[in-house]
């Protein structure tokens, strides 16, 4: 018994911050390879080349039968209206689930 007190414990309390670490620099290194996609989207996906559904057959048989595009009732593409939706329809989500958590787990009837 060589060991002095205590020192057990610190040595596996600087494993276990060098082993977050590397994962930290792992995780890292990964996001930092995704990056050329991410800076570059159109080029990686070629969007001038393949159009979409909704170019390509649904606005031509809407054109064929009389129907043009018009804008949408409420236009989510303005600011960040499309985000705060999906805060908003999370919340509930998140209530309801929280509400009836024993019932889903449990399998009860309510």
């Amino acid at each position: 018994m060589d060991r002095k007190a205590g020192t057990r414990y610190e040595a596996r309390g600087t494993r276990i911050i060098s082993k977050s670490a590397k994962h930290g620099l792992i995780f890292s290194l990964f996001l930092l390879s995704l990056s050329p996609f991410a800076l570059n989207p159109v080029s990686a996906f070629g969007a001038e080349k393949w159009p979409g559904v909704d170019e390509s057959v649904v606005e031509k048989v809407a054109s064929e039968h009389g129907r043009e595009a018009h804008e949408p009732l409420i236009n989510t593409d303005q600011g960040d209206l499309l985000l705060f939706v999906f805060l908003l329809a999370g919340t509930i989500g998140g209530f309801a689930a929280g509400y009836y958590w024993r019932t889903l787990m449990e399998g009860r009837k309510a």
